[in-house]
């Protein structure tokens, strides 16, 4: 597997630092006072200062809960998922999308969740139950 990069606007770098870091616990790359990257389970994940943030756009739709498009997120283990929601729960984290299964017993069984970052970044993790099912109809 490829990792990918995945260059984003932020408001600040502590407060970047803060949730990147201190809640989800990615490491930290290489830095400077305007970006920061950090490992997001395995890809890497650049973060600029901008002024200029986008408002949301709450034009996605998953099971009837309007989500924000663009956003980006990681597929993991169903143990990371659980060690991340943990993670966010402890920090009180709002969820957009708390920590559901969707699609039980059915193919593309999962579980997901949707945060904001400090900087209103939409992010969502999920884990399948079966991994093999990702691009599974």
């Amino acid at each position: 597997m490829n990792p990918f990069h995945y260059a984003f606007k932020v408001k600040d770098i502590d407060s970047t630092r803060a949730f990147y870091i201190d809640i989800l616990q990615c490491e930290e790359g290489r830095s400077t006072e305007h970006w920061i990257d950090f490992n997001f389970f395995g890809h890497q994940l650049s973060a600029h200062i901008s002024e200029s943030l986008p408002e949301l756009d709450y034009c996605g739709l998953v099971d009837d809960v309007k989500v924000p498009i663009p956003h980006f997120g990681c597929l993991l283990s169903v143990e990371q998922f659980k060690q991340i929601q943990t993670l966010l729960e402890k920090a009180k984290i709002s969820f957009i999308i708390k920590p559901q299964l969707r699609y039980q017993n059915q193919t593309g069984e999962q579980w997901t969740m949707f945060v904001l970052d400090y900087s209103n970044n939409p992010i969502e993790f999920k884990a399948y139950t079966n991994p093999k099912e990702v691009f599974s109809e």
